[in-house]
């Protein structure tokens, strides 16, 4: 078995653990997660803990995968999520309009992209984005594609970036 597989999945406090024929479900202070029950992985919650086990010699790699998910799902209901985002450009600013996020990146018109369902989008200042939720997966595609509207260019460094990305800026043309 592999070793990210043997670990349980300690469960914080408050967040409990349902193990159905075809489903398993989280629930916790910030909501609940579902995940389809893995094939060839038999899930059991004693003491808090979430023990998985391979059935068979070839299910080996999907106990630790699915290990890794169900802590996700863990520390998702317990702590939540957040994926910071820069703006960095002349101009490029974005804002709050309800649940829509209006970007201005410098096209001729504003970017607006709708929240999906479970995700919060805040902007503290004009030039900040802040994705959070639950759902480590989805927390990282919604920043994933606000980033995709205009990603750092490699000669200013200019656009949307992830908060401590590192933009290697390539020399310009010499004369």
């Amino acid at each position: 078995m592999s070793r990210v597989g043997k670990k349980p999945v300690i469960l914080p406090k408050g967040v409990e653990c349902q193990v159905q024929a075809d489903q398993i479900i989280v629930k916790g202070p910030k909501g609940s997660l579902k995940m389809a029950a893995p094939s060839g992985v038999d899930v059991a919650v004693k003491d808090g803990q979430v023990q998985l086990t391979a059935r068979t010699d070839d299910d080996h790699k999907m106990a630790g995968t699915a290990r890794a998910l169900i802590n996700n799902m863990a520390v998702g209901v317990s702590e939540g999520y957040l994926r910071k985002l820069e703006l960095v450009g002349v101009g490029y600013r974005a804002a709050l309009a309800g649940k829509d996020l209006n970007l201005s990146l410098g096209f001729s018109h504003p970017v607006v992209f709708k929240a999906p369902e479970g995700i919060t989008i805040e902007v503290p200042i004009q030039t900040e984005i802040l994705v959070k939720g639950n759902d480590k997966q989805s927390v990282g595609q919604v920043a994933a594609k606000i980033r995709a509207f205009r990603p750092p260019e490699p000669y200013k460094g200019k656009g949307v970036r992830y908060s401590g990305e590192k933009i290697t800026i390539k020399e310009a043309k010499k004369a």
